[in-house]
Parts: C-alpha cells; sequence; structure tokens
C-alpha cells in the first residue's frame, strides 16, 4: 500500500488501541513509480500528527517516517531496532507521559472526530512538496496547532428560524442532522464533522444555521419542543 494512504485516523486509531509506538514506511521521496508521490503526503500528515500529539502532551517520537527503497534491508534493519529501542525507553504510551488513562483516551477520542475538519482546515498545507527537511518544522507550528483546536468551528441549527424544510438533512454527508417534516432539525454533535455543507445549503431566507467559532453548540431543545405548528 503506499504510504500516502495511511491517513491521520490510522495514527490516531493505533494509538487508542494502547500501541506504544507507530512506524510508517515510504518509498524515497521523488523515486514514486506511480507518478503519486503519496510520500509527500504521509509526510505531511505525520508532520501534522507529530504536532498534534505534542498538543495533547505525547512524545512524537512514538510516531516515525523513514523512506527506503526495497533493496534497503540492512537500513530496514537498522531503523526498526531503533525505533523499537526508542519506544521502550519512551514506556508505555500515556502513563510514561504522566496522562491518566481516562484523560488520555478522551483527549485521543476528541481529537479522532475532529480529523475530516482537520484534514479539511490543513488541506492546503497537506497538499505541500517539501524538499528540503529544513522545512519540515516551519509546516505547521506550536501555535497554528493550539489555534486550530481553540477556534474549532461548530454548528447548530436555530429552532426560531428553522421550518424543516430537510435540505440541510439530505445534503448533510453523514447524516448528522435528525428532522423530519414539520419537525426542527437538530445536529448531533457527536456525527458532525464540521464540513459547512448544512451552513452552505440552508435556504437564505431562513438562515437556520449557525456557525459558531470557538464556542460549543447549545444543546438541543427537547423533542417536544420540535413540533412546528402550521
Amino acid at each position: 500500500m503506499c504510504s500516502g494512504r495511511v491517513d491521520l485516523e490510522h495514527v490516531l486509531r493505533a494509538f487508542s488501541n494502547g500501541m506504544d509506538g507507530v512506524f510508517i514506511g515510504g518509498c524515497r521521496l521523488n523515486e514514486c513509480n506511480y507518478i503519486t508521490h503519496g510520500n509527500y503526503d504521509a509526510l505531511n500528515m505525520v508532520l501534522l500528527c507529530k504536532k498534534i500529539m505534542e498538543h495533547i502532551g505525547l512524545s512524537p517520537e512514538r510516531l516515525r517516517l523513514e523512506f527506503m527503497s526495497s533493496a534497503d534491508g540492512n537500513l530496514f534493519a537498522e531503523v526498526m531496532s531503533e525505533f523499537g529501542n526508542k519506544v521502550n525507553e519512551l514506556g508505555p504510551l500515556g502513563i510514561a507521559e504522566g496522562i491518566e488513562d481516562n484523560e488520555f483516551k478522551s483527549k485521543l477520542a476528541k481529537i479522532r472526530r475532529l480529523v475530516p475538519y482537520i484534514k479539511l482546515v490543513k488541506n492546503e498545507k497537506l497538499a505541500s512538496r517539501l524538499e528540503n527537511p529544513e522545512e519540515y518544522d516551519r509546516l505547521f507550528t506550536k501555535d497554528e496547532i493550539d489555534r486550530l483546536f481553540s477556534e474549532v468551528i461548530s454548528y447548530y441549527i436555530d429552532p426560531e428560524k428553522c421550518q424543516a424544510c430537510l435540505i440541510c438533512a439530505r445534503r448533510c454527508p453523514v447524516e448528522a442532522i435528525a428532522g423530519a417534516k414539520n419537525q426542527i432539525h437538530i445536529i448531533d454533535q457527536e456525527k458532525c464533522i464540521k464540513c459547512g455543507t448544512c451552513f452552505e445549503v440552508c435556504p437564505a431566507k431562513f438562515g437556520a444555521v449557525i456557525e459558531n467559532t470557538g464556542d460549543p453548540a447549545p444543546p438541543p431543545i427537547s423533542e417536544e419542543e420540535r413540533t412546528i405548528v402550521r
């Protein structure tokens, strides 16, 4: 499988499942046999993931990406031995960083829910072609990642404006909007990937979908309050 197919979600899932370290091996840069150059995508993803790991208190050294060819058997053995020793030195995931298990799992779960949003917001940088290793640390900065999570966008439907037209519910790519005819729609914040589709398709004459930056969405109204009397 091309290293470019390794998604941010795959890495975070591995850590969520208790893996103490994650290694990704890819072809050498500029030696792609299929002209997709997915290894650049893998590089950018790893650089982003390392910054996210730092943000939640995990050692970025638990994630490693190396570029090599199929003929580099000795190099592969050396790299894996070195990485294995480093992971053993770091110790058990989370515990070694002084993060309680429940707190650690909660942080990872929150980040994983935001993966589609993160990829959407950082799409341009994730498509970069970094030729010089000196550029790696500058692609994503600590302040940038801190802002990314402090300014997360959320969407909710204003019950005073919703006309139960079903447009947003039909267009939502993850079926995060619950609603029916003559029933005020609500957004399931646990399912919402913050893509903004609902905000874009809500008719301007209604303007029912509200975009929030940095603040959590208000709690949904009760089932009894959702019926619209025409």
